[in-house]
């Protein structure tokens, strides 16, 4: 099966770190970040969770529940989390799920098998309260993942969700933003943009960033 944007991300019940986990009753209207490592005790994954975990205010601020993966059991995912809360210096606060059958992992598309036929690759998926998939990004195992990224692409999806905007490329909140094409009528552009914008092409239109 392969996973695209837009798609219902598959449910799931699965034994974790906190007990047997149903991923969509477990998430509810939330957003999510489920990610995926190859095994426990990996270098680079255990700065990952760490890093995961000293973020967990912040993933809180915008309504986001974060849940990793491994294949390994769950009495193994615990002394990982031991060791990564010693060397990180920080508390996991998130479950692992345990993978052993890889039936998470074929549900979404995490087996590849030029890569491995039996470690998942480290994907990354952003899930909106809906249950749709809305960005996928796969790692290789020597790149560790860009968390102020995803937390900047968790701003865009939620700023442009709730207005007719884009987000152009490296923008940070606080930033300019595009009106979407598709928005033509200017008494509605003035009734949503009251700050005005600027047109630099009549197809790129940039507008302090609404709140």
């Amino acid at each position: 099966m392969t996973l695209r944007l837009g798609d219902l991300a598959p449910d799931f019940r699965q034994q974790s770190t906190i007990g047997e986990l149903n991923f969509h009753q477990w998430k509810g209207d939330s957003w999510a970040v489920l990610f995926s490592h190859p095994a426990d005790y990996t270098p680079v994954c255990t700065t990952e969770l760490g890093a995961t975990a000293k973020l967990q205010q912040e993933f809180a601020r915008r309504n986001v529940k974060v849940l990793a993966l491994s294949v390994d059991p769950v009495e193994a995912h615990h002394g990982w989390i031991a060791d990564i809360n010693d060397t990180q210096q920080t508390q996991v606060n998130f479950p692992i799920v345990a993978d052993a059958d890889r039936k998470v992992s074929e549900a979404y598309d995490l087996i590849h098998p030029n890569a491995s036929s039996t470690h998942t690759v480290r994907s990354l998926f952003i899930i909106d309260p809906a249950h749709k998939v809305r960005l996928i990004i796969t790692y290789p195992a020597s790149t560790g993942r860009n968390f102020a990224e995803i937390l900047r692409v968790i701003d865009s999806l939620q700023l442009t969700d709730h207005h007719s905007v884009a987000t152009p490329a490296n923008w940070q909140q606080g930033e300019e933003v595009v009106i979407v094409p598709s928005l033509q009528d200017e008494a509605l552009i003035r009734e949503k943009f009251p700050q005005g914008y600027r047109a630099v092409r009549p197809y790129l239109r940039l507008t302090p960033q609404p709140v």
